[in-house]
């Protein structure tokens, strides 16, 4: 593994650290698109103060597309304020209108800058080590490392310093006004720092792999814990890992660098969708099915219950009565034993006491409906998991 190799992982690792942080809070805040809007409409600030500049490493470059960033973010809210659309379709209006004006800007006054549609778009993490930055005619290492590096070190700093107020902004905003934080500045003070990620990794990574770096670790991460400490820690290692994993698998292809990490934090994302072990579908769906099975057993239950005839406690007349199915009329019946709610005898079937001080609860909480008894009855109900 060569200098080069080592540069573009490393670059890509900070530059999936510093999104992963303002990323979770936009995953939290329900305004992932948002980022997709500000990585888009920053074009024109990049353009604008290149045209000022003439200098593409020029600091003012990043004050204006930062600036850009959040005019997005406060025109889409005033947009969405008016009550006359929704947040998505206030979003769908803005970025489109200033990233075609950026567009527009390049094509008819920086052709021949190295500005163009498909570097912003797309970008090439495997020409950040040819951009290297000279002091005093000594090389200190590629330029996009030491930009992601300053803006991660300001956005930790920064993190660590506001963490308190961001998270009580993020989950009650209520709360955060009454406790003397503003929530408007907490809001708008993300947003720039979003911007400046952004605009960082931009001339690296380019506007889709900062998308994904900024919304599916998180989006990831949030499937797996409801901490918010422990969110932010999965988004980082889960965007560290995709970005070292993707390097490889596009040096395994022969593919891009970007495309190939974006396919590995999309491949992670379905597989804790998938197997997450509270929300996961998996998880899901056999916590519905073992749900169901709960639900008939609280039927069979109060059919013992209301039946004390000999006939309509047989075993064959039960699944008959009730119109189950064999497998299924199995599966309760042995739940039933296995937690102690019935006796059999000579196929018939009894409650035993257990079952039928249960039984009697659920009686009750289905005639009075009361909040207590309910959550004493998801309490009893527990007991039939597994």
């Amino acid at each position: 593994m060569n200098s080069a190799q080592i540069e573009i992982q490393l670059i890509a690792s900070l530059v999936a650290i510093a999104c992963a942080i303002p990323g979770t809070f936009l995953v939290l805040r329900k305004m992932a698109m948002i980022s997709d809007a500000i990585s888009h409409s920053i074009l024109p600030g990049i353009v604008v103060g290149f045209f000022i500049t003439q200098d593409l490493n020029s600091p003012l470059l990043i004050v204006l597309a930062a600036l850009t960033g959040v005019i997005t973010v406060v025109l889409v809210e005033y947009i969405q304020k008016t009550g006359l659309v929704k947040e998505d379709t206030a979003i769908g209006l803005v970025f489109p209108a200033l990233f075609s004006i950026g567009v527009i800007l390049i094509a008819k006054n920086a052709n021949d800058v190295h500005l163009d549609v498909d570097a912003v778009l797309v970008g090439e993490l495997a020409l950040a080590p040819f951009d290297r930055l000279i002091v005093s005619g000594v090389d200190i290492g590629p330029k996009s490392l030491w930009i992601i590096g300053i803006i991660l070190l300001i956005t930790i700093t920064l993190l660590i310093a506001f963490f308190k107020e961001l998270k009580v902004s993020t989950f009650d905003k209520g709360l955060a006004a009454s406790l003397g934080f503003s929530p408007a500045i907490i809001h708008y003070g993300l947003m720039t720092v979003s911007s400046v990620t952004t605009v960082g990794a931009f001339d690296a990574v380019g506007a889709i792999l900062v998308v994904a770096l900024m919304i599916a670790p998180a989006a990831t991460a949030y499937l797996l814990t409801t901490n918010l400490k422990k969110m932010l820690a999965l988004a980082m290692f889960f965007g560290i890992f995709s970005a070292i994993s993707g390097y490889w698998l596009a040096h395994l292809l022969d593919a891009s660098i970007a495309g190939s990490i974006t396919t590995m934090l999309g491949l992670i994302f379905l597989a804790v969708y998938l197997f997450a072990p509270n929300k996961g579908v998996i998880a899901v769906m056999y916590r519905e099915k073992q749900q169901r099975t709960e639900v008939s057993l609280l039927t069979f239950l109060l059919h013992l219950k209301n039946h004390n005839e000999v006939e309509e406690r047989h075993v064959n007349h039960l699944r008959e009565h009730i119109n189950w199915q064999k497998v299924r009329a199995k599966t309760v019946l042995e739940l039933a034993l296995k937690n102690n709610m019935i006796v059999v005898n000579n196929d018939i079937v009894s409650l035993t006491k257990k079952g039928d001080t249960f039984t009697s609860k659920a009686i009750d909480y289905i005639i009075t409906n009361k909040d207590a008894q309910i959550e004493d009855m998801k309490d009893d109900f527990f007991l039939f998991r597994g």
